[in-house]
Parts: C-alpha cells; structure tokens; sequence
C-alpha cells in the first residue's frame, strides 16, 4: 500500500516535490514546506527522521515518525488521546532520550548537543504553568524548593538566565512581559496572586527569557478561559512574525489549530497519516483522522 500526496493539492504556497508513502508497513512522512509569503520558512529547523518508542509494556507509542519541520511555521499535531501528540514533542528537547540519529535541530543530532543547551534553544510550554514558589535550586535537572521566600514574577522570568550567570535588567524583564502580552504591574507580584491565565503567560516569558528559537506546546490553553487563550495565541502568531520561530503546537482544538497553524500534522495510533492545510481539515482522508475531526467539529 502506498500512499502519495504531492504539497502543490494542499495550497500554491505550501508545496514540494516530495511525496508521503508507506513502504513494508513503515510510514515515511516528509513535510517540506515552501511559504513564499514568509521569508526562510523553507530552511529545515527541525528533522524527525524515522522516530520510534515503545511502551515498558511493549507496545508502540511512535511508528517510524518522520517529518521536516521548517524554520518560521506553526505547525499543529492534532489526534486522539494517546496518539502520541506529547511524546513527539518531549522528545524534540529529550524530556525522554530519542534513539541517536532520529532527532536533528539545524542538522545536528540533538542527542550530541549538552541538555541544558538544547532546552534554552527548544523551549517547552505544559498544558498548566508551574510558577516557582519559592527559591530554587538544580539539583540533577530537578526543580527543587528550598524555603518558602515567595518568588515574584520578575524571579521566574530571570530564573533561566541566571543558569547561565546572567542577570536580567528590570527593562529587559519588561520587555519579555510585554512580549507576552502581560503589562508592568505584573512585575513584583508572586504566582499565588495570578490567574491560570495569566500564570500561563508568565510561564511563557520565563521560556522566552531563554531565548528559544523554538517553542513547543502541549495544550497550553486547555485549562484557559477563551480572553487567556486568545491572548496565547496571538502573542504565538506574533513570535512566528516577529521573530521567526519555530513553533510545534499539540492540542485537542480543531478551532485552535484553524486560527494559527500553517500546516496540521494528524496524528493516529503513532503514526502520522495526513499533513494538511488547517482549512482543510474537513477534507482528511483516513478514517480515524476524518471520525476524531467530524466528533471534534
């Protein structure tokens, strides 16, 4: 069985001579996506080349995953529960060690790059934010609180900074709250006194405090009201503006993925059977992506 799906059928901009197949059971998936109206979208920042997992228990999580993700797209993972959504993006920053040779960022295997130096470069936004109550220490990669001084929103965002012996100014702490959208005020106060929302957004600019230059997302508005995911959003589709990141986004919202995402990777039982454009979704063509999107709609 084979499967062929040539980019020029999924819009003019988003095109390649590449083609998706599955060849001896294993998928092969290539996403090599040309977007003339943004400027170096078609460098490859991140390559996933033939990426599997496997349960303690022995069954497959990810089947032979395969994609290029290029600089400067939003690029959105949508399928069923235990699809395998989140276990693509940990490992993009080895939340969990992928095999050598699966994983590239900008061409080098990201297993060979110093953890800590991977994930300033491929930051990582969870489903609900964890604010640091109180002063924090690395101990084996662990978070640890030592005393209950509370950390006010300024300690979060220079907290990954500080790893690295630099020290944020109180203007440049400003601007990374302005960057997610939160205004001045929110300076001085501790996590106890924020909203989901508004912890989310701080959790954000303590990412970006990192200087990423990709972001990845694991549901990061389920928890929210719909002003805090609308202020997520946009503040997503203005880093991919502005700064050309790289953003991989995993959620249950078919409307989400619609708003922002440039290209829809459909995930089903490991395997990704479809890239799409977002308005095009309706039109998926295998049978569980098509029943996940009609339940979903």
């Amino acid at each position: 069985m084979e499967i062929s799906q040539s980019w020029s059928k999924i819009s003019p901009q988003l095109h390649s001579s590449h083609s998706l197949e599955i060849s001896q059971g294993e998928r092969g998936h290539l996403l090599a996506v040309e977007m003339n109206d943004i400027k170096g979208a078609a460098e490859t920042k991140i390559e996933i080349r033939g990426l599997n997992k496997v349960s303690d228990k022995g069954d497959s999580i990810l089947k032979s995953v395969r994609v290029d993700i290029p600089r400067g797209v939003i690029m959105g993972i949508i399928g069923p529960s235990g699809s395998g959504k989140s276990t693509i993006l940990r490992a993009l920053n080895r939340l969990w060690e992928p095999p050598k040779n699966t994983v590239f960022l900008d061409g080098t295997d990201i297993c060979d790059l110093d953890v800590l130096c991977l994930r300033r470069k491929v930051g990582m936004l969870f489903q609900l934010p964890v604010l640091f109550e109180g002063m924090v220490v690395k101990l084996n990669l662990i978070l640890v609180v030592v005393h209950k001084d509370k950390s006010t929103v300024a300690d979060n965002i220079r907290y990954g900074p500080k790893l690295k012996g630099k020290k944020l100014s109180d203007n440049e702490v400003y601007k990374l709250l302005t960057l997610a959208d939160l205004d001045s005020s929110f300076f001085n106060k501790s996590g106890g006194e924020l909203s989901v929302g508004q912890a989310q957004r701080v959790a954000l600019a303590r990412t970006l405090a990192n200087e990423p230059e990709v972001l990845l997302l694991d549901e990061p508005t389920s928890a929210l009201d719909p002003i805090s995911t609308q202020n997520i959003e946009d503040v997503l589709v203005k880093l991919k503006k502005d700064q050309m990141m790289t953003i991989v986004i995993a959620s249950h919202s078919i409307k989400q993925i619609q708003r922002i995402a440039d290209i829809v990777c459909l995930l089903v039982d490991g395997e990704i059977v479809e890239f799409i454009k977002p308005d095009q979704l309706s039109e998926a063509k295998h049978p569980m992506a098509l029943r996940f999107l009609q339940l979903s709609s």
